[in-house]
C-alpha cells in the first residue's frame, strides 16, 4: 500500500475522540492499531510514521496488551458493583449453575435475560478451560448486573 493510500492516523483518532488524557493507550499505539485495524500492513504503518516495522510490532502488542488489561479491569469493577454476586465452587455440574444463579437473582429482585442452557453456554465460553465438559474445575464468581448482564471471574487458585 503507497503511503498516499494509508489513511491519516491522527484524522482516524480524531473522528474517534481519541484523548489521551483519558486513554489506556498512548497516542502512537492509538495510531497504530487504528490504522492495523483497517488492514493497513505493519510495513506500511512504519514507513507512514516513519519508525521501523519491528518498532510497530512492538507498539502493536504494547497497545493490545493494554486493551486486554483494560477490559479485564472493567470486567473487574463490573463483577465488584454487580447487585447479584454467586460463588461456584470448584467440582459444581455446569447443569446447577443457572438454578444458582436464578435464585440469587431473585432474592435480588435482578431479571437474568437468559435462558438455563444459554446462562450454562455463556459461563462455559467466559469460563474457558476452568469448565470441562459439565465441570466446574475452579471457583467461578458469577456477577449479575442490576441490568442483566453475566460477568464470569475466574477464581486465581486451583
Amino acid at each position: 500500500m503507497a503511503d498516499e493510500q494509508v489513511p491519516d492516523p491522527d484524522e482516524l483518532l480524531d473522528r474517534t475522540g481519541f484523548d489521551a488524557s483519558t486513554n489506556v493507550l498512548t497516542r502512537r499505539q492509538a495510531q497504530v492499531l487504528a490504522l492495523r485495524e483497517r488492514g493497513v500492513a505493519q510495513a506500511d504503518i512504519a514507513e507512514r510514521l516513519g519508525t521501523s516495522r519491528a518498532n510497530v510490532s512492538k507498539v502493536e502488542s504494547s497497545a493490545r496488551e493494554n486493551v486486554s488489561k483494560a477490559r479485564e479491569t472493567v470486567a473487574f469493577a463490573d463483577a465488584l458493583q454487580a447487585p447479584v454476586r454467586v460463588e461456584v465452587s470448584r467440582g459444581t455440574d455446569l447443569y446447577d449453575v443457572p438454578d444458582l444463579v436464578y435464585e440469587a437473582c431473585d432474592e435480588s429482585g435482578v431479571k437474568v435475560p437468559f435462558s438455563a442452557p444459554d446462562l450454562m453456554k455463556h459461563v462455559s465460553d467466559a469460563a474457558g478451560d476452568a469448565v470441562d465438559g459439565r465441570e466446574v474445575r475452579r471457583d467461578l464468581l458469577v456477577g449479575v448486573t442490576s441490568d442483566g448482564r453475566l460477568r464470569v471471574r475466574i477464581g486465581t487458585t486451583e
